[in-house]
C-alpha cells in the first residue's frame, strides 16, 4: 500500500486508520467501551493546582516506605517541568483535561517528564488524563510505580488500562512495567527505546494479551538495532501488533514527532477499539493473534522534514488469526480471518503457515479466509481423513464447499495430496516452487492427475528458473495439459526457491479470482 500527498495530509487522522487498517477501526468510537475500563466512578483531583502548557496540573507526594500518597504543591520556579525528590520520595504528576473522554483513559509517561511533550498535549485535547511518577537510573519501575497506578485507577477512577509513553530509558521502564503486568495496559508508545534482556524474554506476555505495539526510532540510533528490531522480530513471532516509524537519518534525538497526530492517532485507536467476536467455528477460542505485511513504505514528512520508514499495522490492514481444533484431529490448524467475509465465505486450504505474502493479503481483502490443514505431530505426512474432517468442519459451519488450496514447496506435495483424493471439492490451485512428492500418497503424485482435469480444476505454479523444484512444475504443465486440464506456470527469471512470492502478484490473484469466482 503506497501513502500519497493528499493521504499523508490526513495521516494525523482517525480517518486514515480507518482507511489504512480495518481491522482496527471495526466497530471502534473514540471513548466506547472495549479497553478503557474505569474500576470505579471518577473523583476529581484535590490540592492545589498549578499549569501545565495550559492544563490544569495536581503535584502528589509518595512516602516510598508506607507508599502513602498526599497532595503537594509545585514550586513556583519549575515551570512545567518537576525537580527531584527528596530522598524517600517520589513526586507524582497528574494533568487534567477540560473534559474528560468516556471511559476516563490516561498515559503514563515513563521517563523524562515535560520533554518533548506534545503528544501528551494533543492527548490531553482528546480527553486523555497524563500522569507521571519521578522515574531515573535509581527510581526504577516497582512497589511505587504500583501504588500510583492503584491510586489512579481506584481511587479516582482513571482506566484500568493506561497508555504508555516512554523515550529512551523510559521506553526501557514502560515495558518493565507492561510485562510484569500485561493485562493492565492499552499500549505502548516507545521512542528510541532502552530495554533489557527481561523484557525481551517476556514480550509474549503482551503479545497474548493483544498490547499493540508503536516505535519511533531514528535510522542512526545507535540502540535501533539493540532493542527496537529485536522487539519486533519478536513480538511479530509471537503474533502482536508492532508498527515502526524510522526517521532516516536521524539519531536518538529528537524524540517523538513535530506532529504528534500520528502517535495520539495510535493511542486513541488502541485504547478505545473494540475487539470483534471470532467466529463461531473455532469451537474453543484461542489468543487472538495478527496477520499483516511487514513491507517497508518509505515516505517524505514534511513535519519531520525527511523521510521516514513506516511498517506494521497502522500502515497496513491487519487481519485477526486464531487457532483451532477438530475433533478426532491431532493437531491444531490456523485460521486468518477476513474483515470482512465475502459473499458464499470462500477460503484458502493450506499446509502451512504462510509468512505475509502479496497473493494471500490479496485474497484477504477480497473476504477469503485462510487455513491450514492439520498435521498431525505423530505422523510423518498428511493423513487424509484427518483433513476431510477439518474441511467438514468447516463446511458444516458455512464456509465453501469448494475453496483454493495452497502449497507452497515442500507443503504443495502435502496438499496435492488431499486435491487428487477429492477433486469435487476444490475450485483451483496454487503452488509456489512445488515439491510435489509425498510420503502419504500410495503412488507417484504425478500419476494422479486425470481426476482432477476431469473435474475441471485450474493449477497456477509460480517458480524460479534456478529453483531446483522447477523440474516438478515443469512435469505438472506437461501431464495436466496432457490430461485436458488448464494449467498456467509463471516463472520468475533469476529467482531461486526463495522467496516464496511471484515478483508480481496481479496475475495470479486474477488466476485465483477466476478459478474460486470471487468478486474482482
Amino acid at each position: 500500500m503506497k501513502i500519497t500527498g493528499d493521504q499523508l495530509a490526513r495521516l494525523g487522522t482517525v480517518a486514515f486508520l480507518c482507511w489504512a487498517m480495518p481491522a482496527y477501526c471495526q466497530d471502534a468510537k473514540p471513548g466506547s467501551s472495549g479497553s478503557r475500563q474505569a474500576a470505579a466512578s471518577y473523583v476529581p483531583f484535590e490540592g492545589k493546582s498549578s499549569k501545565w502548557h495550559g492544563f490544569v496540573r495536581y503535584d502528589f507526594v509518595m512516602d516510598d516506605d508506607t507508599l502513602g500518597i498526599a497532595p503537594s504543591e509545585q514550586p513556583q520556579s519549575e515551570g512545567d517541568g518537576i525537580g527531584n525528590p527528596a530522598a524517600g520520595q517520589h513526586r507524582c504528576v497528574v494533568v487534567v483535561p477540560a473534559v474528560p473522554a468516556r471511559g476516563n483513559p490516561w498515559s503514563w509517561r515513563g521517563c523524562y517528564w515535560d520533554h518533548q511533550p506534545q503528544t501528551e498535549i494533543e492527548l490531553l485535547k482528546r480527553g486523555f488524563h497524563i500522569a507521571y511518577i519521578s522515574a531515573s537510573a535509581t527510581l526504577r519501575p516497582g512497589k511505587p510505580w504500583d501504588a500510583w497506578y492503584d491510586f489512579l485507577t481506584q481511587k479516582h477512577g482513571l482506566s484500568q488500562k493506561p497508555a504508555f509513553v516512554g523515550m529512551s530509558r523510559g521506553g526501557e521502564f514502560a515495558y518493565t512495567w507492561a510485562v510484569a503486568h500485561p493485562d493492565k495496559v492499552a499500549c505502548i508508545y516507545a521512542d528510541n527505546p532502552g530495554g533489557n534482556d527481561d523484557v525481551l524474554a517476556r514480550l509474549g506476555l503482551l503479545a497474548r494479551q493483544d498490547v499493540p505495539l508503536l516505535h519511533v526510532c531514528g535510522s542512526v540510533d545507535p540502540i535501533l538495532n539493540k532493542f527496537t528490531l529485536p522487539i519486533e522480530a519478536i513480538y511479530q513471532q509471537f503474533g502482536g501488533r508492532i508498527s515502526v516509524m524510522i526517521k532516516e537519518g536521524r539519531g536518538h534525538h529528537p524524540h517523538s514527532l513535530r506532529d504528534p497526530k500520528p502517535i495520539a492517532d495510535f493511542i486513541e485507536q488502541s485504547v478505545s477499539e473494540t475487539k470483534r467476536e471470532p467466529p463461531a467455528f473455532l469451537a474453543a477460542v484461542s489468543a487472538r493473534q495478527y496477520y499483516y505485511s511487514k513491507d517497508n513504505q518509505y515516505t517524505f514528512f514534511p513535519s519531520e522534514g525527511t523521510y521516514v520508514t513506516c511498517r506494521g499495522p497502522f500502515f497496513t490492514p491487519c487481519y485477526e488469526r486464531y487457532e483451532m481444533t477438530v475433533p478426532d484431529v491431532e493437531a491444531f490448524s490456523k485460521v486468518i480471518v477476513p474483515n470482512t467475509p465475502a459473499p458464499g465465505n470462500p477460503w484458502i486450504f493450506r499446509a502451512d503457515v504462510p509468512q505475509p505474502n502479496a497473493v494471500d493479503l490479496a485474497l484477504l481483502a477480497r473476504g477469503c479466509y485462510i487455513v491450514t490443514g492439520a498435521m498431525p505431530f505423530n505422523h510423518d505426512d498428511l493423513v487424509v481423513e484427518q483433513w476431510n474432517r477439518v474441511y467438514q468442519h468447516l463446511v458444516q459451519a458455512g464456509l465453501s464447499s469448494k475453496p483454493v488450496v495452497e502449497g507452497d514447496g515442500g507443503a504443495a506435495g502435502e496438499v496435492l495430496t488431499w486435491v487428487v483424493s477429492n477433486p469435487d471439492k476444490v475450485s483451483c490451485v496454487y503452488f509456489v516452487n512445488p515439491s510435489l512428492h509425498s510420503s502419504t500418497a500410495g503412488a507417484r503424485l504425478l500419476d494422479n492427475l486425470a481426476p482432477l482435469a476431469r473435474a475441471g480444476v485450474p493449477l497456477v505454479s509460480v517458480c524460479g528458473d534456478r529453483d531446483p523444484c522447477l523440474d516438478d512444475t515443469r512435469e505438472l504443465e506437461r501431464r495436466y495439459k496432457a490430461a485436458g486440464g488448464n494449467v498456467q506456470v509463471i516463472i520468475r527469471a533469476g529467482a531461486s526457491h526463495f522467496p516464496l512470492a511471484p515478483d508480481d502478484p496481479a496475475p495470479v490473484v486474477a488466476f485465483l479470482v477466476k478459478g474460486a469466482n470471487l468478486h474482482p
